[in-house]
């Protein structure tokens, strides 16, 4: 099955870009902001679906955040992974497998406040949601 990019068309010319250079256009997003592509499994459809995300490093695991921009619901790669927390990833032409993890309590704060130096707009996010956003931690599988 092809993969589905992001119905989003800026994010399917991030994501067109980012393949095609193995990452030397588009990992680094805006200065200092770098991007993996995240390939879950539809959880109704079955087909392969691919998004661009902010991440950080942590460790030999991944940082991402599931906040829609601060919409009312989660993001449909964040359904997906709850059906099947496996995915693909590719960091720069790095191509690798992943299981998926959603950070609570502690760990969720500090990846949290790691996720917004990069990213501050996350916090703005937070005011225009009722749902706690999920921090999720991909590691290599």
């Amino acid at each position: 099955m092809s993969v589905v990019d992001s119905p989003v068309s800026w994010v399917k010319e991030h994501i067109r870009k980012y393949v095609e250079t193995d990452g030397a256009e588009g990992h680094e997003w805006r200065p200092g902001v770098f991007t993996l592509l995240l390939t879950t499994q539809g959880r109704k459809s079955g087909q392969p679906r691919r998004t661009a995300l902010i991440y950080q490093p942590h460790g030999d695991a991944y940082v991402v955040v599931a906040s829609n921009g601060g919409a009312s619901d989660d993001p449909a790669w964040f359904k997906n992974m709850q059906a099947d927390n496996t995915a693909e990833v590719q960091v720069l032409a790095d191509r690798f497998q992943v299981r998926s993890r959603v950070a609570t309590g502690e760990e969720r704060e500090r990846l949290w406040r790691l996720m917004t130096e990069v990213w501050p707009d996350y916090d703005e996010y937070t005011r225009k949601t009722d749902r706690e956003i999920p921090v999720v931690v991909l590691e290599r599988a």
